[in-house]
């Protein structure tokens, strides 16, 4: 009789395992904001912006020299891959562009910040592998819709030794209710000399067919174990959001960093030639001068001295553009994903700077507390609290169980003793009462003190979020004047130099002096420069106090 119900488990078992891709519907996960730190700090010092159009052009490098040498195999070596199946693709080398020439001027229509940013929302990696999180939850709530699944049953139970010798065999299914309780159906078929007080195992000569539902009347009615670890989950699902907001706009943060930094370091670039022409430019006339003897020998060796030096530090400034242009290279991406080294021609101009009116701030901040992802994020565990504490008051209730079941027997009668009707119907109610419920009166005093720390940690947060808008524009207005009095500086010490070489041409001055003025209005413009990065990062970092970047919130397939 057991080899009769092999096939039927053999099916049920692989209709279980080819099925396993279900459409499990997903929670509508609501708007989240994202999570930022606002860091002042930076780690390298900001580069000069537009000196005037003579000292600020910007250039962009990218590096050269790059080894390219493949390991060949000696002859005593055993190399276990021949250098001929590697897949070059593989080891693909970066397309750095070439150095700017000479006449570099920086591009009306260069790269654009919003191009960047663009760049990260579509192929920065780790954003794409924070949106992966959203298939980890996804997965982890269908785990507990598997509390739910039907469970196929089957058994056989023997005695083919003794005074009362049985065979018993019954298959059913059990299918929980997502309101409480199951429903279950099955088959069974008992044979033999059945215990008079087991008369009821035996059935009649076609089996039984039985069918019936349990259903919580008191604990479990509301909430159980099943519910409160679906609802967790699926509000574990939305609290993915807030996560990747808050990665987004870090990664906007730092993508901002690194194109700013770029620019200044274009910028800055562009300072360095100009100063090392302007010594180049006076080799010429200082020699034709030492020649006739208006001037001594030494001024002209002091001269190259400083075209010397001053090559020296264009190569320094094309070595930090090309520094700058990597690093900007990783969220500048392609449509594949793969980085893009800027090249010069894409090198643009620091942008107009612009000063945010004061009244804005208290309208930014409240604005600021509906997007940030703190909010959102705690206003999740808010709601998982409420579970938790929903489930301990379920805990204190009694166990009062309806348990409904009818029973058909089909053909003869096996035995003519057997007095059991063809059909029977079975109600039954099952009582359980704690009595001290200790352990659900711990967990609500538990979950009651978890709320009460939540609602003095989102205060906190909120109090956190305003004070960051705060800081973030008050760095912003002290960067904006800062930057305007170094556009001063750089007037004047550019006017001071050009009054010093006009001197010099007329013979009214000496070398050291020029050289003196012409540091002085390179170290003005590089202070400019500075300024003006510092500005534009103060930018994005009240962009990101703000939370204004924003991912579409994925919706529940």
């Amino acid at each position: 009789m057991l080899r009769a119900f092999l096939p039927l488990i053999s099916a049920t078992m692989a209709f279980g395992c080819a099925g396993t891709k279900q459409n499990v519907p997903q929670p509508e996960v609501t708007s989240a904001v994202a999570r930022i730190t606002v860091d002042a700090t930076f780690s390298e010092t900001i580069e000069p912006t537009e000196l005037q159009s003579a000292l600020f052009h910007d250039e962009r490098a990218e590096p050269t020299d790059e080894n390219q040498n493949q390991p060949s195999a000696s002859s005593d070596q055993v190399s276990l891959v021949s250098s001929e199946t590697i897949d070059q693709e593989t080891f693909a080398i970066p397309n750095i562009p070439p150095l700017p020439g000479e006449n570099f001027e920086p591009s009306q229509h260069g790269l654009d910040l919003e191009e960047v940013i663009y760049s990260v929302y579509q192929s920065y990696p780790l954003l794409d592998a924070a949106i992966d999180s959203r298939e980890v939850a996804s997965g982890e709530r269908l785990q507990t819709l598997g509390e739910f699944d039907r469970k196929f049953k089957a058994a056989t139970e023997n005695g083919p030794m003794g005074y009362y010798k049985t065979y018993r065999q019954h298959i059913g299914l059990v299918q929980p209710l997502y309101q409480g309780g199951e429903l279950f159906a099955g088959y069974k078929i008992g044979r033999g000399n059945f215990q008079p007080w087991y008369k009821e195992r035996q059935t009649n000569e076609a089996g039984e067919f039985k069918a019936g539902f349990s259903v919580p009347l008191s604990r479990n009615r509301d909430i159980d174990a099943r519910r409160a670890a679906l609802w967790r989950s699926t509000f574990g699902v939305d609290a993915v959001e807030p996560d990747i907001q808050a990665q987004l706009i870090g990664f906007v943060q730092e993508g901002s960093y690194a194109y700013w930094d770029w620019v200044a370091a274009g910028a800055k670039l562009v300072i360095a030639d100009r100063i090392l022409k302007l010594a180049e430019a006076r080799t010429d006339r200082i020699r034709s001068q030492v020649e006739n003897g208006f001037l001594d020998p030494p001024e002209l060796t002091d001269n190259l001295r400083l075209v010397a030096e001053r090559s020296g530090k264009r190569a320094f400034a094309e070595r930090k553009l090309q520094q700058a242009a990597v690093k900007l290279s990783l969220y500048y991406r392609d449509a594949s994903g793969e980085p893009l080294i800027p090249g010069p021609d894409q090198i643009p101009e620091f942008p107009e700077m612009r000063e945010i009116d004061a009244s804005r701030v208290e309208y930014d901040a409240a604005l600021a507390l509906e997007r940030r992802p703190e909010i959102y994020a705690l206003e999740l565990l808010r709601r998982q609290l409420d579970i938790d504490h929903s489930e301990a008051m379920n805990d204190c209730l009694p166990d009062v169980d309806l348990v409904m079941a009818a029973a058909q027997d089909i053909g003869y009668q096996t035995d003519p003793k057997n007095d059991k009707g063809p059909f029977q119907l079975d109600a039954m109610l099952y009582v359980e009462v704690p009595i001290e419920r200790r352990k659900a009166r711990g967990k609500i005093q538990s979950v009651s003190g978890k709320i009460s720390q939540l609602n003095a940690k989102r205060k906190l947060t909120e109090e956190k979020i305003v004070a960051e808008v705060e800081y973030a524009y008050a760095g912003l207005i002290g960067a904006y004047k800062q930057a305007r009095q170094a556009e001063q500086a750089v007037g004047y010490a550019e006017d001071l130099a050009r009054r010093e070489r006009r001197n010099f041409e007329e013979g009214l001055s000496d070398l050291l002096k020029v050289t003196l003025r012409e540091q002085y209005a390179v170290e003005s413009a590089e202070k400019a420069v500075d300024a003006k990065l510092l500005y534009f990062r103060e930018q994005a970092d009240y962009r990101a106090a703000l939370a204004e970047d924003q991912l579409p919130i994925s919706q529940g397939e």
